[in-house]
């Protein structure tokens, strides 16, 4: 059997590369290679077997939505997200939207991407090995209670922008006190007492970045 591929990530380079990797397994087929949140809402309606996704896919729409809308339109289609960030936690919360697998790239994808590919297709979860053992960290920490979902995310990159809390709350369309609550979740999560703080803590992790 053959699977057939979706490849979506903003770099030219890394989308060769994984198509090339891709290319020379004969059990795999790459359907479409995009580069934008566009191209991909384009060619989910193909109803591929594995869908790969760059978590930086577009800078303005957090990859938990994404997760959560290709889930919504082509369910039976096993999402793997690719990316560099390290925290168990975003792991977590990406299983939880709906993803099947995180491949971090720092890893070695020759090996990494077949095996995430047929293991997922076995429906079972794939995390490689850097990203492994930071969930497994994670899992262990007292934040592990509290997941950052796609509204605290929000309310996290729009407090980055320098947003204030009516801002946001017309913004995402909720009670300012819902934003207080989430801005102070947030606060607790990276262990910061102040926005500015939380800010860096959150950029140095990767849950923010500039677009």
């Amino acid at each position: 059997m053959k699977f057939r591929i979706v490849v979506a990530d903003a770099t030219d380079l890394i989308r060769l590369g994984i198509g090339a990797v891709l290319a020379a397994r004969p059990e795999f087929v790459v359907e479409a290679s995009v580069g934008t949140l566009a191209e991909l809402s384009a060619v989910v309606e193909k109803k591929p077997h594995v869908m790969v996704v760059d978590e930086r896919l577009d800078p303005d729409v957090d990859i938990l939505k994404i997760v959560e809308q290709v889930g919504e339109r082509t369910p039976q289609t096993r999402l793997l997200v690719s990316g560099y960030l390290r925290d168990g936690l975003l792991i977590r919360d990406l299983f939880a939207a709906g993803s099947r697998g995180y491949l971090y790239k720092g890893d070695a994808l020759q090996e990494a991407l077949p095996s995430a590919i047929q293991t997922v297709m076995r429906d079972r979860p794939y995390l490689s090995p850097t990203a492994n053992a930071e969930y497994l960290v994670a899992m262990q920490t007292p934040q592990r209670d509290w997941q950052l979902d796609c509204e605290a995310r929000s309310v996290l990159r729009l407090l980055a922008q320098g947003c204030h809390v009516g801002q946001i709350a017309l913004a995402l369309d909720i009670d300012p006190r819902r934003v207080y609550w989430v801005r102070e979740k947030l606060r607790e999560r990276f262990g910061a007492m102040t926005n500015e703080h939380m800010i860096s803590r959150a950029a140095a992790e990767g849950f923010i970045f500039s677009s």
